[in-house]
């Protein structure tokens, strides 16, 4: 089975190598890492086509890189990643997660089990079930995602508890149907949402999001970022249950 872990970056040049190495280390030799790099100025590019050298045999590659000059965005990037695991390298399971390692790349293992042993169509990191936490952010952070999956469960399905996770891996044939929508982590409430009406089987699997190791937060410096992307998962979530079928 190919399973490919899509890891969108923007300067995260002091986190990818190591990101990437726990990576394959915790992984089969079946699975490879895709990093989407939005034109990075801080070498991110350069360490991840060093560690393609190292990783990477004849007809067998473990870490692949593409670079985009005219476009950026986490949603696009994402999904830029998706159509090349499912096109280029004939992926049957495609995962992405964050590259600030607040993500453990040791998770991925238990995150795809739901799919490869269960037959799951998507499976969902989960910090909002039994076992889950997250410890990598603050208590603004917390508050409003807390706030944002409550309301998610409510006007959509309460199947889910974390449909902010960005911790995602589904089959080829749910990607195929689907395509990511959105600006930033909102595309992450859409894409659950929908992958449940089309009758998708989805499961959650815990995991502890951690701290950020090295560099900068893309996810909100202060209350007015927060509050700016809360609206939009907010707008999404609204949406989506307007066009409730």
């Amino acid at each position: 089975m190919r399973i490919c872990t899509v890891l969108p970056t923007y300067n995260e040049n002091e986190n990818i190598a190591a990101l990437i190495e726990r990576l394959l280390a915790a992984t089969s030799d079946s699975h490879m890492a895709l990093v989407v790099d939005d034109s990075s100025s801080d070498g991110t590019a350069q360490a991840v086509r060093a560690l393609a050298l190292r990783h990477n045999r004849s007809g067998h590659t473990r870490v692949a890189l593409i670079q985009r000059r005219d476009q950026r965005g986490l949603t696009s990037a994402i999904q830029c990643g998706i159509d090349t695991a499912l096109k280029r390298y004939q992926a049957d399971l495609v995962s992405w997660m964050d590259c600030d390692l607040s993500m453990p790349p040791e998770d991925v293992a238990a995150l795809l089990t739901p799919l490869v042993q269960y037959n799951f169509d998507v499976s969902v990191g989960s910090r909002w079930v039994s076992g889950g936490a997250d410890t990598g952010h603050g208590l603004m952070a917390r508050t409003l995602s807390k706030f944002i999956n409550s309301l998610a469960q409510m006007l959509l399905s309460s199947q889910l508890r974390d449909y902010t996770s960005g911790f995602i891996a589904a089959r080829a044939e749910v990607l195929q149907q689907i395509q990511l929508q959105g600006d930033y982590g909102e595309y992450c409430i859409d894409f659950l949402c929908r992958a449940q009406r089309e009758g998708f089987r989805l499961q959650e699997v815990p995991y502890i999001c951690v701290p950020r190791v090295s560099g900068e937060s893309k996810t909100g410096m202060n209350m007015l970022d927060y509050l700016v992307r809360g609206r939009k998962y907010l707008a999404t979530i609204f949406r989506l249950y307007l066009r409730n079928p």
